[in-house]
């Protein structure tokens, strides 16, 4: 016969494990990217979604608390007079704890070079600077580290493609035991935008212009035709495939004529017409043989390399229209026809919600 053992009444109950503080937000950047995501966030929080409360957000200039609205904190700082100060505002900020979410939403390299001191702390990053695993292979490295050793996570996919799902494909096809041979992408929407509307009807510096305005380029656009920041995400694309690809040995032919490039801010958009006969040019030459142009990055066993490239219109590469990215993936897998992966690859709003992603998945767990 089995006994029953009942505790007495007066047991002391089991102590509860102490909740763990709700994650909160941390937005640094308050440009177009930054605030198009504050607005984003507070918009789906009123419909019902589980997104965080955010702490504060900071610029350069200035740090402001988000205790009350952070529609009022966002104009408060973005208001803010140039800071004198050595460090910037938000290094002197209120300590995070580990679960918040810092969102970088800038392209300071000061600012990615404090994404391992982060994540090392158990503070997630979520990001859309390209300047963490598109900069310095050995800090990149020292992101995948600390990640590993403060057990927080790492949102990277805004980074490349405005948040489309081209990292995450990558990293699941590798933790699949799939292998990578090649990887070639239109990356730029800014260049994509400009390459597909140009048809020789009028210079290619107009379109520089226009693209600019419509917020497609950097303010200087030349940060867009040199092809760097294309090279940052080739770089970012390599490293998550599992090729440690350093800086230097990506090859990158600029769209910059010597004169335009080395010009001072203040004089380049009177010197962009030194765009325009090197594009006609090149422009003629493929036309006549029926291809098209596109700026493409491209890495495989051969090497890794950025710039114009006359492709027929049947190419993988040819198919998109307007901003779009593609990004052709060939691998063990798929070794006869490549993976291609097409959208958006421009614009605020859709990086804006490229970082909300991130930031749910994180909070979902």
């Amino acid at each position: 016969m089995s006994t029953v053992v009942r505790l007495p009444l007066s047991a002391s109950p089991r102590p509860r494990r102490a909740e763990t503080p709700a994650p909160r937000l941390a937005l640094l950047g308050t440009g177009v990217v930054g605030s198009a995501f504050l607005a984003r966030c507070e918009r789906l929080r009123r419909e019902g979604a589980p997104v965080p409360r955010f702490a504060w957000l900071s610029n350069s200039r200035a740090l402001q608390s988000c205790a009350a609205d952070p529609l009022e904190a966002l104009a408060l700082v973005r208001a803010a007079p140039p800071r004198s100060g050595v460090w910037a505002p938000w290094v002197e900020a209120e300590g995070l704890r580990p679960g918040d979410i810092v969102v970088d939403a800038t392209a300071s390299d000061s600012v990615a070079g404090w994404h391992s001191e982060w994540l090392s702390r158990g503070v997630h990053v979520v990001t859309a600077n390209k300047l963490g695993n598109g900069g310095d292979l050995a800090r990149a490295q020292a992101i995948a580290e600390a990640r590993a050793a403060g057990g927080a996570r790492y949102g990277d996919a805004a980074t490349v493609g405005a948040g489309l799902p081209v990292l995450r494909t990558i990293r699941e096809l590798v933790a699949g035991g799939d292998r990578i041979r090649a990887i070639e992408g239109v990356l730029s929407g800014s260049l994509a935008w400009l390459l597909d509307r140009y048809d020789d009807s009028r210079p290619f510096s107009d379109l520089v212009r226009e693209a600019r305005a419509l917020g497609y380029t950097e303010p200087d656009p030349r940060i867009d035709l040199s092809g760097d920041d294309v090279r940052r995400k080739l770089l970012i694309l390599a490293r998550a495939a599992g090729v440690p690809l350093e800086a230097h040995q990506v090859k990158v032919d600029s769209l910059l004529p010597a004169a335009l490039a080395a010009a001072a801010a203040e004089d380049a958009d009177a010197r962009l017409a030194a765009l325009d006969a090197p594009l006609r040019e090149r422009f003629v030459h493929a036309h006549r043989s029926g291809m098209r142009l596109r700026f493409v990055a491209r890495f495989d066993a051969d090497g890794a390399e950025v710039g114009l490239r006359a492709l027929p219109p049947a190419h993988p590469l040819c198919a998109g229209h307007g901003t779009d990215n593609r990004v052709a993936i060939a691998s063990c897998r798929y070794a006869e026809q490549p993976l291609v992966i097409q959208g958006p690859g421009a614009g605020a709003e859709v990086t804006a919600a490229g970082l909300l992603d991130d930031v749910l998945a994180i909070v979902r767990g």
